[in-house]
């Protein structure tokens, strides 16, 4: 049955069609979008707040995480410090990006959890934090940091449970040479699964299927650990290959937002930790 999903998923790899916006309606297709983020998060108000300092933000939209300046890992923060109270259950988005999807969820969500957002470009960090410093938001906090070397030192201090970690569309790394350079490598996998407290969760998500199938396989060889949810929660629903048919979180991540937009299919996947290694 295993290797049957497998080679579904492998074949399906194969004959894919790129699902991005042809040429000469990009800008029309990137205004769209940009609109649609706006709409999404227009109750968080936030561009308004950053501009106001007189500042353009330029951001690499990628960069190489095996570059020396990013693998020396980040020390853990004074938690009592960031979070009013860090005796609270906490969610880790990893690679948050802009940090809007994550300050959302911090101020809505109506959860009494702590969030973390861990980015690995330090300007978003810079504009995220401030945003959180100006909402005055108590609960939630960014950081830069190489979540491949960080993960373990930054969570394994943290003084509450680790509930649920998110990893939304990160960067693919097409050639197959960079698939190093992608952020969810095994250590990582072995670091999330063990912190988990039980009963957290782990949602992985991307808009290309090889990425997507990556993080899958990756999850899956710890099926004595964690579950897939849709055999524990009978509420989320899942296609006959096993993705999640609707997004879990109530909100869209930016690029999730951009992906649709462009006619592209969400592959996610939401694991339970069940049971410690230990048993």
């Amino acid at each position: 049955m295993a290797w049957t999903a497998t080679a579904t998923l492998w074949c399906r790899l194969i004959r894919l069609p790129s699902a991005r916006c042809p040429s000469p309606s990009r800008a029309r297709c990137s205004a769209q979008s940009t609109d649609a983020v706006d709409k999404e998060y227009a109750d968080l108000n936030l561009r308004p707040l950053y501009t106001n300092r007189g500042q353009h933000l330029r951001i690499r939209q990628h960069v190489n995480p095996l570059s020396s300046s990013f693998s020396e890992p980040t020390e853990p923060p004074e938690w009592k410090e960031v979070f009013e109270d860090p005796l609270l259950p906490l969610m880790v988005d990893i690679g948050c990006g802009s940090g809007r999807f994550l300050i959302w969820l911090a101020k809505n969500s109506g959860q009494r959890r702590n969030y973390l957002g861990l980015e690995i470009r330090g300007k978003l960090v810079e504009r995220t934090q401030f945003w959180v410093n100006e909402l005055g938001l108590r609960n939630i906090h960014f950081m830069f940091a190489n979540a491949t070397v960080s993960f373990e030192q930054i969570i394994s201090s943290y003084p509450g449970p680790l509930s649920l970690v998110s990893i939304l569309c990160p960067d693919p790394h097409f050639k197959k040479r960079h698939h190093k350079r992608r952020v969810l490598q095994s250590p990582l996998v072995d670091s999330i699964t063990k912190n988990l407290c039980l009963g957290g969760r782990v949602l992985i998500q991307s808009d290309v299927l090889e990425v997507a199938a990556d993080m899958r396989e990756r999850f899956d060889g710890h099926s004595d650990i964690l579950a897939h949810v849709d055999s524990v929660d009978k509420g989320l629903h899942c296609d006959n290959e096993g993705w999640l048919l609707d997004n879990p979180m109530g909100i869209r991540t930016e690029r999730e937002i951009h992906a649709e937009l462009e006619g592209a299919t969400i592959y996610r996947r939401m694991y339970q930790k069940i049971r410690d290694a230990s048993h």
